[in-house]
């Protein structure tokens, strides 16, 4: 049985990890280094990492800062934001991410997806998705960091990403995010059944409870959080221990 993964995400802006509710009201959460090691420490799976500002500001990803996180950690590194070519991608593996998350980029030019996993491999090619629901459009895909919505549906897109070689999703309910009311379980569930790569429930954790429902209600394989991690309002060893008291094989 492969274990499910607890990932936790460094939303980053200006050099610092932020947060925010539903992609909005970001505030300060601390260093990225220091988190980053603190999380490898605590028996993190694996991190995110995502320039959050980067696309907007038509920039490329901090290849520095990058570098500097990979060498406090040796777990699973995914780096994400202002990623636009298969040039980039190498800049980023070069400094020590393991892999890379693109979400705008995939929406403007689908071929990149196909074009940096037959460069890469699948296994390095994420492929994030900001979600939102509305009565009138039902799940919709969003693009430039959640402030243009698309004319994807959400679990339409998931298959067509994968199809070109997505190795993983990354699904953010832009609903959810950021208010501990528990993940998005019905379109989790929906993309995780849609698809045959490892889904990311990302969005709305903050109970113990909320991963153990992505995990058995949702099939989620891995699911992620930011400030319920960063705040030290959960600590991922407790949680794992509880997901273990649940019977959901984890990494302890």
């Amino acid at each position: 049985m492969l274990t499910k993964r607890i990932i936790p995400c460094l939303d980053i802006k200006n050099g610092r990890t932020v947060k925010g509710v539903r992609f909005e009201n970001i505030r300060d959460a601390g260093d990225p280094v220091e988190l980053a090691k603190w999380y490898a420490e605590q028996g993190a799976d694996e991190l995110v990492f995502l320039d959050i500002t980067a696309t907007n500001e038509e920039r490329k990803t901090f290849a520095e800062l990058v570098r500097d996180i990979a060498r406090h950690i040796d777990i699973p590194f995914t780096v994400g934001g202002g990623i636009s070519a298969v040039a980039d991608v190498e800049v980023l593996l070069q400094a020590g991410a393991d892999k890379v998350s693109i979400n705008s980029a995939a929406i403007r030019n689908p071929q990149l997806v196909e074009d940096l996993a037959r460069r890469f491999g699948s296994q390095c090619v994420t492929v994030a998705i900001d979600t939102k629901y509305t009565e009138a459009t039902g799940w919709k895909v969003y693009a430039r960091a959640g402030t243009v919505e698309t004319e994807h549906a959400t679990v339409h897109w998931a298959k067509k990403v994968v199809e070109l070689g997505a190795g993983e999703i990354l699904l953010t309910s832009m609903n959810n995010d950021g208010t501990k009311a528990g993940f998005a379980l019905d379109i989790t569930k929906a993309v995780s059944e849609a698809v045959s790569v490892p889904v990311i429930a990302s969005g709305g954790a903050g109970t113990m409870q909320h991963f153990a429902d992505a995990f058995q209600i949702a099939h989620a394989d891995a699911a992620l959080a930011a400030s319920l991690f960063h705040f030290r309002e959960l600590d991922i060893p407790d949680l794992k221990l509880f997901l273990k008291g649940e019977d959901i094989a984890v990494r302890c």
